[in-house]
């Protein structure tokens, strides 16, 4: 089941299976359906976007074994805070390049924060539409990038 929420970074699609939040993705799609889940994730980004909520508390499919283990790295980003791909890399055990693939491959964006994930030497990368400007604005948004 699929729902759409307009935002300050564009229309966002999420995608319900099993109970849980699998996907996130910036598009024009059709959202067929509606769940008590994608109401209430439609409502949390809203709140987050209107600045009342720092947290999500949604059900997430973190995926299993390394993949729900970077995830859960990720969610312990405070809102307001970054990471280097080289803190993350260090804690997971892994090349901070496979940090850097793994926030580009992130399902949840924004409900699994890549964006705030930061490259050694500058802001790293963001695979949403608008790239970089739409990490930037994230940023900006939970002030903990001033430019």
């Amino acid at each position: 089941m699929k729902g759409a929420v307009l935002t300050p970074v564009g229309r966002l699609v999420l995608t319900e299976e099993g109970g849980a939040l699998v996907r996130l993705a910036w598009s024009d799609e059709a959202a067929a359906g509606e769940s008590p889940l994608l109401a209430e994730a439609a409502e949390q980004i809203g709140a987050y976007f209107d600045r009342r909520l720092t947290r999500f508390d949604l059900p997430l499919g973190l995926g299993a074994g390394a993949a729900a283990a970077f995830h859960e790295a990720l969610l312990a980003i405070p809102f307001g805070e970054t990471r280097r791909y080289g803190d993350l890399a260090r804690v997971l055990g892994i090349p901070p390049q496979a940090v850097g693939r793994a926030c580009g491959r992130n399902p949840l964006p924004i409900l699994v924060p890549c964006h705030r994930v930061l490259g050694a030497a500058g802001l790293g990368g963001f695979s949403a539409p608008g790239g970089i400007d739409t990490k930037i604005a994230l940023l900006r948004h939970e002030g903990s990038l001033l430019l």
